[in-house]
């Protein structure tokens, strides 16, 4: 599958400013900050969209973290490895598909593709490897196989099934007792009260060909991938096992990356990842943002009323990555101001010392990614007075590399 074009991004130890320092990001399995610095190459696995809507401000907050750590990685002086799904079969695509009348792969193509478009106006670094679901059938086949060499697939009717208490860790990623992950893995999709299950927890790894369903044959036999195996076959197979940082929203903790998980590290006798890192969820003006009660921010509606991306990005830069937060109407007019203050002070001839907002910026991110407070200390050097001639050349660069907002 394609992915989107590549912003330029300014090495700010081109231009004397050396790297960046080691970044800490908060790890849910941990409940605490964890350094995220490899020796010399990064490897980060975030789990993309169901293609059935369009971006909405809650995806752009959760890509737009990931964004800022691969920037702090970049500034580090470290190669990045990025890899990103697109589920283009599931559910809740095939269900949009039946309710609108369209076929469902005309459907994701359509909305992958606006999602594209949306994560290059927002100046977001795309992926090395951009996946599908369907692409990575021959991928799910295969490390389904490896699990049942380990006993830990079991047929339901027709389907395959994962044996969650096959994996010793299971749980450590959410640190959900029983009670909990029942409730919810019945509210995200799960099926805990299916009979013929050794565990209500257990998660589906091969849907057999239901009627009118779309559907792949392979040596399973005809039918196509559970949401989970999708993301461990995914990940092991472009990154390995091990990797540094596992990420998404925080609604994906449990089920989605303990099940993922659980699954590779059956099949690989290896940890997944070093570290599960959740952005946080975004309301609208009280409620949650969802299609069933229409009141979606998208950001495709946003850049065609006529904002400026920046803006959108520093309005969702405004809040921690972790935070829970509402969007109201003026968080745009607010972070359009500071764009238009911020694009005033770096067309100044002489400023306050871009070095030292170099090394605050710096300081910010490497603190479990805290772009509020890099935004404050840019707000204070536009507010400041200098006599650094190259300080709006530093700053422009330093703003663009660490933010990834173009003044």
């Amino acid at each position: 599958m394609q992915s989107w074009s590549r912003p330029p991004i300014p090495r700010l130890s081109d231009s004397g400013l050396g790297d960046g320092p080691p970044v800490q990001v908060h790890d849910t399995a941990a409940g605490r900050a964890v350094p995220v610095d490899p020796e010399s190459a990064a490897r980060l696995y975030v789990c993309g969209i169901t293609p059935y809507d369009a971006t909405h401000l809650g995806h752009a907050n959760t890509y737009l973290a990931f964004d800022l750590l691969q920037r702090a990685w970049l500034d580090r002086g470290l190669d990045v490895h990025y890899t990103q799904n697109v589920t283009d079969v599931d559910d809740p695509l095939l269900e949009r598909a039946t309710a609108t009348g369209m076929d469902w792969v005309a459907l994701a193509e359509r909305e992958t593709q606006l999602f594209r478009e949306d994560m290059t106006a927002l100046r977001v670094l795309p992926p090395e490897h951009y996946v599908g679901a369907v692409e990575s059938i021959p991928l799910v086949v295969d490390l389904i196989n490896r699990l049942k060499f380990t006993g830990a697939v079991y047929r339901v009717d027709d389907d395959l099934y994962f044996d969650v208490r096959s994996a010793p860790s299971f749980g450590e990623v959410s640190g959900f007792d029983t009670a909990t992950m029942l409730r919810v893995f019945g509210e995200r999709g799960g099926d805990p009260e299916r009979s013929g299950k050794r565990d209500p927890l257990d998660c589906l790894l091969w849907q057999a060909e239901r009627p009118g369903e779309p559907a792949w044959d392979t040596e399973l036999g005809r039918g196509r991938p559970g949401w989970h195996i999708e993301c461990s076959a995914i990940a092991l197979h472009h990154l390995g096992t091990g990797f540094d940082v596992q990420g998404g929203g925080s609604d994906l903790v449990f089920p989605h990356h303990e099940m993922s998980a659980a699954e590779a590290e059956v099949a690989t006798g290896e940890p997944f990842a070093r570290a599960y890192v959740h952005a946080g969820m975004v309301g609208y003006e009280g409620e949650k943002m969802s299609k069933s009660k229409g009141n979606l921010v998208l950001v495709s509606k946003l850049r065609a009323e006529g904002h400026d991306p920046m803006a959108i990005r520093l309005a969702l830069l405004s809040h921690h990555y972790r935070e829970d937060w509402e969007w109201f109407g003026d968080e745009i007019v607010v972070a359009e101001d500071r764009l238009a203050r911020w694009r005033a002070a770096a067309d100044r001839s002489a400023g306050p010392s871009g070095r030292e907002l170099v090394d605050q910026l710096r300081g910010a991110l490497a603190n479990d990614l805290d772009a509020p407070a890099a935004l404050k200390a840019v707000d204070a050097w536009t507010a400041s007075r200098g006599d650094d001639t190259e300080s709006s050349a530093t700053v422009r660069a330093a703003v663009d590399a660490l933010l990834g907002i173009e003044l």
